[in-house]
C-alpha cells in the first residue's frame, strides 16, 4: 500500500515507546482518517517523504534530561513550520516540543499517574468549544512537568494539582497534550482528537476498505510481472485466506497456494480447512504433509525464539521446493511469496536496542516477519502489512470471503509450537493439546460465546500436578486455558466466564482427556503479558 495513494490526508505519529502509541494509529484510523507509525528516532528524509499533513509525537518511558534520549531529527521543527504541518506531542512528546523549541522542562514535585482531573484554561482551542473553567477526567502519566513555555505558546489546560496539561502555539501550529487522550480512561480523549484533526487542522477523511483494496491490488498488478507466478503461505486463518483473495483477485491463476501441515495444526484442522478452500472459497490449493520434517528438527528445542526461527526456516523450505515442482511444470519459477502479515506482527518483531531503535524491544519474532531465513530465495508480497486485524476483516467482507471464516479467532503462524511450552515432541503434548483446545472452543460455540472473544485456547504446561482420577492416585498433566478480548491485539482484556462454564469445562476436559488431571485459567491483561504464550 502506498501511503500516497490513499485518499486521505496522512497522520504521522513518531513512536518514543509508549504502550499506548499504536493506540493513537487505532483511533485516528476509526475516524477514517489514514494513520502510520514510524519509528520515533527515523530521519528526516523518512518523514518527509512520507508527506504527512499531522505529525504526532507519541509519549514514552524516557525523559528529556536523560543524555541520548529519542527525539525527533534536526531540522524536523523548521521543515513542520515551513510546510505548514501540525504537530501534537503527547506526553513525552509535549516534553520534546517544549524542550527542542526553548522552553524548560523539569523533574515534577509531584509525579502524576492514572486518573486526573484537568481544568481548561484561557484561549481553549484544542478543547473545542469547551467553556473555561470544564473540567474533564484524564489518564496521565508522567514524572517530569513543563516549568517555562517556548515563545509563542500558552497553556490551555491545567491538572488539579497546577501541573501544565496542555498547551498550543497556534501560530507555529504545535500542539501539547500532557495525558493520554488515545485511551479509554480518558472519556473525552476522543473528542478531543476528533477536533485537533478535523476542526483544528482541516484533515480530509478519506480512509476507506474500499480504496484500500483497489489501491493494493494496483499495488499486486504493478509488482509482478505479466507473466510472473506467485505462491501464497495458505495457513488456514483470516489474515493469510484475505491475503490470497486479494492477490487472486489482481492475478488470477497465476497464484498457486499451498497449505502446509506441519504437524503443529489444531484438531481435525488440515481436513476443516480445505474443505473450506475447496468448496466456499474456490482456492487452487496443494496440501502438502510436511509433518515428520518439522517435528523432527524441533525435536530437543524449548527455546521459543528458536522454535519460530526452526519453523520459519522450515516454511521456507516447503515454498522453495514447491516453487521447484511449479517450475518443473510450467516451465517458469515463481518469483514471490505472499504472506498475511499484519501491522502488529510487524510492530512486534521491531529491532532491539542496538540497533538503532533504542526505545524499542522485540517482544516475540513472528514465523512471517522475524523467522524468515536471509537467504530466502523468493521475493515477499505482504498486501496486509498496514492492516490491524479487524481492517482485515472489513476488507475479506468486501472481497466476499465468508463471514464464518472471517470471524475465525486468530491462530499463531507456528501454530501449537508456541502453545507447548517446552519440547512440543515429549509426553504426547501436542495431541493433548488438540483434544483440550478442541472441548474448550467447542463449549465456548455452544455457550453462544465465541463471537464475543477475540481469541482463545488451551496451553500445555511442562509441569505436572497430583491428583485423583477413579479413586487413584495420577501424576499428569496442567494445562491452561485462555481466553481475551481486543479491538486489534495490540492490547488485551481476558474475559470473564461465569463459573459455571470453567466449572463444566474443566469437568469434560478432566473426563475426557487422557493424561490430564489440571485446568487452570490464566487471568493476564496485555500488557503485561502477551496474548500468546510464547
Amino acid at each position: 500500500m502506498d501511503p500516497k495513494a490513499v485518499k486521505s490526508d496522512l497522520v504521522l505519529i513518531l513512536d518514543y515507546g509508549s504502550q499506548y502509541t499504536h493506540l493513537i494509529t487505532r483511533r485516528i484510523r476509526s475516524l477514517s482518517v489514514f494513520s502510520l507509525c514510524i519509528n520515533g528516532t527515523s530521519p528526516l528524509k523518512a518523514i518527509t517523504e512520507l508527506n504527512p499533513r499531522v505529525v504526532i509525537l507519541s509519549g514514552g518511558p524516557h525523559s528529556v534530561h536523560i543524555p541520548d534520549s529519542p527525539s525527533f531529527p534536526d531540522g524536523f521543527t523548521e521543515w513542520a513550520e515551513s510546510n505548514g504541518v501540525f504537530v501534537l506531542g503527547i506526553c513525552y512528546g509535549l516534553q520534546l516540543i517544549v524542550q527542542k523549541l526553548g522552553g524548560e522542562v523539569r523533574v515534577g514535585e509531584k509525579q502524576e499517574y492514572g486518573r486526573m482531573e484537568i481544568e481548561v484554561g484561557n484561549n481553549s482551542g484544542i478543547f473545542g468549544n469547551r467553556s473555561v473553567g470544564d473540567k474533564q477526567v484524564v489518564w496521565m502519566s508522567h514524572g517530569d512537568e513543563v516549568a517555562r513555555l517556548p515563545e509563542g505558546f500558552e497553556i490551555v489546560g491545567k491538572s488539579q494539582q497546577g501541573t501544565v496539561a496542555a498547551v498550543q502555539g497556534r501560530d507555529r501550529r504545535f500542539y501539547g497534550l500532557q495525558y493520554h487522550p488515545e485511551v479509554t480512561h480518558s472519556p473525552e480523549g476522543m473528542e478531543t482528537l476528533r477536533y485537533f484533526l478535523f476542526d483544528i487542522c482541516g484533515i480530509a477523511a478519506g480512509w476507506k476498505m474500499e480504496d484500500v483494496m483497489e489501491e493494493e491490488i494496483e499495488v499486486i498488478k504493478g509488482t509482478v510481472g505479466p507473466e510472473d507466478h506467485v505462491i501464497c503461505a495458505l495457513s488456514g486463518g483470516v489474515d493469510s485466506t484475505v491475503a490470497a483473495t486479494l492477490v487472486h483477485k489482481a492475478i488470477g491463476d497465476r497464484l498457486h497456494c499451498v497449505f502446509v501441515d506441519n504437524g503443529l495444526l489444531r484438531y481435525k484442522e488440515r481436513e476443516r480447512v480445505m474443505e473450506t478452500f475447496e468448496r466456499d472459497l474456490h482456492l487452487p490449493v496443494t496440501c502438502v504433509d510436511a509433518i515428520e520434517q518439522f517435528l523432527s528438527k524441533l525435536k530437543g528445542v524449548e527455546e521459543p525464539e528458536m522454535k519460530r526461527k526452526i519453523i520459519g526456516k522450515e516454511f521456507i523450505c516447503i515454498f522453495d521446493a514447491f516453487a521447484h515442482d511449479l517450475e518443473q511444470k510450467l516451465g517458469r519459477k515463481p518469483a514471490y511469496l505472499v504472506q498475511g502479515t499484519l501491522y502488529p506482527d510487524v510492530i512486534e518483531s521491531c529491532p532491539p536496542p542496538g540497533t538503532g531503535r533504542t526505545h524499542s524491544h522485540t517482544i516475540k519474532s513472528h514465523h512471517n516477519v522475524g523467522g524468515l531465513p536471509k537467504d530466502m530465495k523468493l521475493k515477499l508480497i505482504e498486501p496486509l502489512k498496514l492492516l490491524f486485524k479487524d481492517e482485515v476483516r472489513q476488507l475479506g467482507k468486501i472481497l466476499n470471503v465468508p463471514e464464518g471464516f472471517l470471524k475465525r479467532h486468530p491462530f499463531p503462524g507456528p501454530g501449537l509450537a508456541v502453545r507447548v511450552l517446552g519440547d512440543v515432541t515429549k509426553n504426547n503434548a501436542l495431541d493433548i493439546l488438540r483434544e483440550v483446545d478442541e472441548i474448550f472452543i467447542q463449549s465456548i460455540k455452544d455457550a453462544g460465546l465465541y463471537d464475543r472473544i477475540w481469541q482463545a485456547f488451551a496451553v500445555f504446561l511442562p509441569v505436572r500436578s497430583v491428583g485423583v482420577q477413579g479413586d487413584q492416585r495420577t501424576h499428569s498433566h496442567v494445562v491452561a486455558l485462555r481466553a481475551v478480548t481486543s479491538q486489534d491485539g495490540m492490547t488485551a482484556d481476558w474475559y470473564y466466564f461465569e463459573h459455571k462454564f470453567l466449572d463444566d469445562v474443566a469437568r469434560k476436559i478432566c473426563n475426557s482427556v487422557r493424561g490430564v488431571n489440571r485446568v487452570v485459567q490464566d487471568i493476564t491483561s496485555k500488557p503485561p503479558s502477551t496474548i500468546e504464550w510464547e
